[in-house]
């Protein structure tokens, strides 16, 4: 799949660099002054980046966050409005919640935003909303789309192995994803978009195709990886909506991640808890046939048929070196319990976690799930 092509359909240059430099993107902000924004651990890629692009002509400067890990809330976004404010472009060095705030900031100062991805750790490069925290709740809003990707796969795949597996995490999700958009299509008669849906699926099996070679560290690997996780920003923004990349798994890590902030501890990152979430979801769908009858059971067996297995994902986790289990990430037994029976409230979504709640079927199935994924 020709991810530059792709791009150049949503007006998004997704440019690899060329010995290091983004010909493309210096041509594109010339005579703009573009601000690039980075926080304490990702500074170290952008002073070089800026030495390279005033060297190119390009007028730039740095901005860097003091913290190691910032949380994408209203207080950090009016943070990098203020410093984003006298400059045309800002350009986030970094991967998820650098990414989140520049695009968020640039919807609202009317700015072009991009980003210099450090790590392929997430699917909402391309994206047009943002997860933001507001009054301890995640909430998703409007943001400004990317104009510019720029990747360095040297960079890319050294990128720590738990973050690479973050990123596998939220591509195995897909699977659940589509699989909840049509069964929600199936029984609730939820509109449902095929050319979104076809493209996720092909890159997510793209994707899953090169995990031999994204475990053995090899360049192509984190290729195939990267160009999934653009595309799923694209599905979203072919389908109006993030149904395409989002479904029971995303819900469960947004309840485990409200509960984080609500303890004050720090937040895993998001495709690790997405991808506990997506094995829970595959055991929801595999195990349904020996689940009490209602209606339309059998048709979302139908949809369940060729997804891979919980046991699959998390064997793919181990290998990249994340948790496979709720308990290592930090968080209670009892709070994973209620997660299973409250998460499919925080969106209006019907996904499998919903379907086991409305038809009664989840108070017989929470402890076989806290046995199996606590």
């Amino acid at each position: 799949m020709d991810i530059s092509a792709l791009s150049a359909r949503f007006h998004v240059n997704a440019e690899r660099a060329v010995n290091g430099a983004f010909p493309v993107f210096e041509g594109r902000v010339k005579g703009k002054r573009v601000l690039l924004v980075s926080d304490a651990v990702t500074r170290r890629f952008a002073e070089p980046l800026l030495a390279s692009f005033q060297t190119s002509g390009v007028h730039a400067a740095f901005f860097s966050l003091p913290e190691e890990e910032p949380v994408a809330d209203e207080e950090t976004v009016a943070r990098v409005m203020a410093a984003g404010e006298e400059y045309d472009y800002l350009l986030a060095v970094g991967s998820g919640t650098l990414n989140d705030l520049c695009k968020r900031a640039g919807f609202l100062l009317h700015k072009e935003s991009g980003v210099y991805a450090t790590a392929p750790s997430m699917d909402g490069y391309t994206s047009g909303v943002t997860p933001l925290i507001e009054k301890g709740f995640k909430i998703t809003r409007d943001a400004q789309t990317a104009s510019d990707v720029l990747m360095d796969f040297s960079v890319l795949k050294e990128a720590p192995s738990v973050m690479i597996g973050a990123g596998v995490g939220d591509i195995l999700a897909k699977y659940c994803c589509l699989t909840d958009w049509r069964i929600s299509r199936d029984l609730k008669g939820e509109k449902y978009n095929e050319e979104a849906a076809s493209l996720m699926y092909n890159a997510v099996r793209a994707s899953n195709d090169s995990l031999p070679a994204l475990f053995a560290g090899k360049e192509e690997g984190v290729e195939k990886l990267m160009e999934a996780l653009l595309i799923s920003g694209y599905a979203m923004v072919i389908a109006g909506s993030s149904r395409p990349a989002s479904g029971a798994e995303h819900h469960m890590s947004h309840f485990l991640e409200m509960d984080f902030l609500r303890r004050g501890e720090r937040i895993p990152l998001h495709g690790i808890k997405v991808g506990l979430g997506t094995a829970v979801s595959l055991y929801l769908y595999h195990t349904l046939g020996s689940r009490a009858d209602f209606k339309g059971k059998d048709v979302v067996l139908k949809e369940a048929e060729g997804l891979p297995s919980s046991g699959f994902v998390l064997e793919t986790l181990g290998k990249l070196g994340c948790p496979t289990r709720f308990s290592e990430l930090g968080v209670s037994r009892e709070t994973v319990r209620t997660m299973f029976f409250e998460a499919y409230k925080i969106r209006d979504r019907f996904t499998i976690l919903a379907l086991y709640n409305e038809e009664g079927l989840m108070k017989d199935t929470a402890e076989e799930l806290l046995e199996k994924f606590y």
